[in-house]
């Protein structure tokens, strides 16, 4: 055997992603190249460790054993990194978060500045709905969560602390323009409403909104993105409810407009929440420490034009 830890992280990849092109796409190489690597390190097996069924390739009961062996020697490695960086005093390892889809506006920025910092820190960001943000923290394969509202079955299991807050307003595309004559009120019961995908905080929020109005849902539209929303909006499909945060540019430009209603904004609070009994690394420990410090810093910096919509 004289695999090398290249082949490895290669045949990792390949039987994470299943596929090659994948494997090639997430390791910045050439599909050609990762195919080689593949080869080379079959040759070391007399086992086969894919095989190919219908175009699609998949791993062997073999090579799922050899991708598990993979992975723990690469975690190993990947220990002794970062321990050698902590040796030098340096803050190093991995950080994971998983992030609710509006998140993605806001967690960047209290993640900057840490990053820049601490270059032995390795950053892992899942950006998705959030169902399988608390799937993830539920499963102890995140150090962190951010999310608008914390499950009310989490929250004597979760510690938190807040970022900022999260305002959802009634919007639609200025190339319809209401003219202060189309109210909410007639928006709810005579216009097409866009929703995002069921899991979404922001759908829930919405659908809560409409409930407690007794507004009724016509013409409802599903859109899986708040960009794909957002872009929809702005083409005229419909009206939504949606976070302030991801629609700045929208409003600068007048592509989109607030309609006022009662009972809106929505006022939440971003939060990062993590398991009362999860063991935080010294890594995330150092980040809740900046969190603490310099959130303030953050909102003031990057955050001041929120504070104009009331």
């Amino acid at each position: 055997m004289n695999y090398t830890l290249h082949q490895l992280q290669i045949f990792h990849k390949i039987a994470e992603k299943q596929s090659i092109t994948k494997a090639s796409e997430e390791l910045y190489l050439t599909q050609p190249a990762v195919s080689i690597q593949l080869k080379k390190f079959q040759e070391q097996f007399s086992i086969p460790l894919t095989e190919v069924i219908g175009r699609k390739l998949f791993l062997t009961d073999f090579g799922k054993e050899i991708a598990e062996a993979a992975e723990k020697i690469l975690n190993e490695v990947e220990a002794i990194n970062y321990k050698t960086m902590s040796f030098k005093g340096q803050v190093a390892g991995r950080l994971k978060i998983a992030v609710v889809s509006t998140g993605k506006y806001v967690m960047p920025y209290f993640l900057s500045d840490f990053m820049h910092q601490h270059q032995g820190v390795d950053l892992s960001m899942d950006v998705t709905n959030k169902t399988k943000v608390v799937q993830d923290l539920e499963q102890n394969s995140v150090d962190f969560a951010m999310v608008s509202v914390v499950p009310d079955h989490l929250k004597n299991k979760t510690q938190r602390i807040d970022l900022m807050q999260n305002k959802l307003y009634l919007v639609g595309g200025t190339k319809f323009k209401s003219g202060g004559k189309l109210t909410a009120s007639k928006i709810f019961k005579e216009k097409p409403l866009l929703y995002r995908e069921e899991g979404s905080a922001t759908r829930n929020a919405m659908e809560t909104y409409m409930s407690k109005y007794n507004y009724p849902t016509n013409k409802k539209i599903e859109l899986t993105s708040n960009e794909a929303l957002k872009q929809a909006l702005i083409a005229g499909l419909g009206y939504s409810i949606m976070p302030l945060i991801g629609i700045k540019d929208a409003l600068m430009n007048d592509e989109l407009e607030i309609i006022p209603a009662r009972g809106l904004p929505i006022v939440t609070n971003w939060r990062l929440i993590w398991l009362n009994s999860k063991q935080l690394s010294p890594t995330a420990l150092t980040y809740l420490d900046y969190i603490r410090e310099d959130k303030d810093r953050i909102i003031t910096e990057n955050f001041n034009w929120f504070e104009e919509y009331l």
